[in-house]
């Protein structure tokens, strides 16, 4: 008999299933393909989400709707398409079935039905640079936090010059942001339809790792996701990180690169508009092939002009953190030990660039510094960062000694700085709490060093994923196991901050007081393999570095 679940939300019904989860632990009920939104193809294509169209009949959510067209995340091959728009919802129970059948493998009084108690809310926004990604269950299986008594929603979003590309005249109705834009009609789609999946519309988390934090900080930012959430988790990622800013510019250089050159942007948008998708992913590819790792890269997040139509942002992220201008909620926000581990990727995509290219000036010196490249206080403070790291321009990225400099640098410049500064700024402008971490847990679930094929200890950029979500690319722990006991731990952390936005409320067996930071006290817990430790001011020494050079060349707010 097939395992099968109709609900009914605003736009139709929906026939889901029902999954044994993965643990042994009981049973979910699983809605996938969900359409949130219009599918942005023809003039739709690089414009805000539209609201999605209402169906007749019963609309198959047993399969995963399609990604978005990029490249695979796992295996590089180009993956998706246009029409991607698409939400899953895992939910421990329904508020009420139009129909349920269920097989043997799943017995009926395992599930919970007709349930008028609400669960928190989680939403997932997947990373992969704002260029490629999906929430497919692949790398984000719902299992272990279902398991909590959650609701878990997965999106997908418009990403690279589909979900980023920018016009800086407002009138051409393309200011940027649509990947963003997107995750707010999926927001508003939530706020509509979550509680047929008996999920708590007032009590919404929203979560993400690398872009996909990224991301949630721009959601926090923007005056268009204000009353969407509750609550915000950011792993690995904030909005004032360098590497997730775009300009305008990289559209005219798309449209010469497909051999448009008309000068009038309506006429650039329209026939930008009509090229297939594949030859405009295929020029876009060249453009991202050529930027600088310390420079802005295309297609990413943008600032948009001012106009009469609301913006996502039109202003900078720092001037409207240290302003207090954003939605203020409690927050959970970190960083992994060895997320440095990402330039091996870069180093595999670009072949021909080596050591000496990732231990340049040009690598080496913050953009957001503002710094003219070979001006006199470029090169002063590139000296300054290699005396601070023992760098002398003799290393081999791929000797272990020299591998653990390059991963410490990269770390601090590109990770931890941005991070703490965020949680910094917002403990001082919020009276909501800020909890830091630093993940250091170090397992076989770790597949991002096993890819690296780095053996320092630590996590690599990514490596906390798989104590979060089922993935294809780990194994099944035993339930006795080590990196069982801390996905059990891990889950349990997130989901106590999105019941009660505590993750060590009172009365909970976790052996541990997590202390939010506070601007005289900075708090954060050091998660280890052995132990959780709450301890004060992570990396001090580099993190003051990073500071007082960026206070020391005044780093003006407008051009961060």
């Amino acid at each position: 008999m097939t395992e099968n679940a109709i609900v009914r939300v605003s736009e139709g019904e929906l026939r889901g299933k029902v999954c044994a989860n993965c643990t042994g632990n009981g049973s979910y009920f699983s809605f996938q393909g969900i359409p949130y939104a219009r599918p942005p193809l023809g003039k739709l294509r690089f414009k805000a989400p539209q609201p999605p169209d209402k169906w007749t009949g019963i609309r198959d959510a047993t399969q995963e709707g399609s990604g978005c067209y990029s490249k695979s995340l796992i295996t590089n091959a180009i993956v998706g398409s246009e029409d991607c728009l698409f939400l899953n919802v895992y939910t421990p129970k329904v508020r009420k079935l139009l129909q349920v059948k269920v097989g043997k493998k799943i017995p009926e009084n395992s599930l919970q039905l007709g349930s008028k108690k609400v669960l928190p809310v989680m939403v997932w926004i997947h990373g992969g640079g704002f260029t490629k990604g999906s929430g497919g269950t692949d790398l984000f299986g719902p299992d272990y936090l279902v398991e909590k008594d959650v609701v878990l929603v997965t999106l997908n979003y418009r990403v690279g010059a589909l979900g980023f590309l920018a016009f800086s005249d407002p009138s051409i109705g393309v200011p940027g942001n649509a990947g963003l834009k997107d995750m707010v009609m999926a927001l508003k789609w939530v706020q509509k339809n979550i509680s047929e999946f008996c999920g708590d519309r007032k009590n919404v988390t929203i979560f993400g790792e690398s872009a996909g934090a990224g991301a949630v900080h721009f959601l926090v930012l923007s005056p268009m996701a204000k009353g969407l959430f509750h609550k915000a988790i950011m792993q690995s990622g904030s909005a004032l990180g360098s590497f997730i800013r775009s300009k305008h510019i990289f559209t005219y250089e798309l449209a010469q690169k497909l051999g448009i050159d008309n000068h009038s942007d309506k006429l650039i948008l329209s026939e930008l508009q009509k090229v297939p998708i594949e030859e405009l992913f295929k020029a876009s590819q060249a453009i991202w092939d050529s930027f600088l790792i310390s420079n802005i890269r295309p297609f990413c997040p943008v600032i948009e002009p001012k106009s009469k139509e609301p913006g996502f942002i039109t202003e900078e992220p720092l001037e409207l953190l240290k302003s207090g201008r954003y939605n203020k909620v409690p927050m959970i926000i970190g960083y992994n030990t060895l997320e440095g581990i990402f330039i091996y990727a870069f180093m595999k995509v670009f072949a021909r660039r080596g050591s000496d290219y990732f231990l340049s000036d040009m690598s080496l010196v913050p953009y957001t510094l503002n710094l003219r490249i070979n001006s006199e206080p470029f090169k002063r403070v590139s000296e300054e960062i290699r005396r601070m790291y023992g760098i002398t321009g003799e290393e081999n990225l791929m000797v272990k000694a020299d591998m653990e400099k390059g991963i410490k640098l990269y770390t601090h410049n590109y990770f931890l700085t941005d991070i703490y500064k965020t949680a910094l700024i917002h403990s001082k402008t919020s009276k909501f709490p800020v909890y830091f971490y630093r993940f250091d847990l170090d397992t076989d679930l770790n597949f991002i060093k096993k890819l690296g094929q780095v053996e320092t200890k630590g996590a690599g950029h990514a490596d906390d994923l798989p104590y979060f979500f089922k993935t294809i690319l780990t194994d099944q722990p035993n339930a006795d196991s080590l990196e069982y006991k801390l996905i059990q731990k891990m889950t349990k952390l997130w989901t106590n901050f999105a019941k009660v936005g505590n993750p060590t409320p009172a009365g909970q067996d976790l052996e541990i007081m997590w202390k939010p930071a506070k601007k005289d006290e900075f708090n954060f817990l050091s998660m280890e393999n052995e132990r959780f430790r709450l301890l004060i001011d992570p990396e001090k020494e580099f993190v003051d570095f990073w500071l007082n050079l960026f206070r020391k060349h005044q780093v003006q707010l407008s051009k961060l």
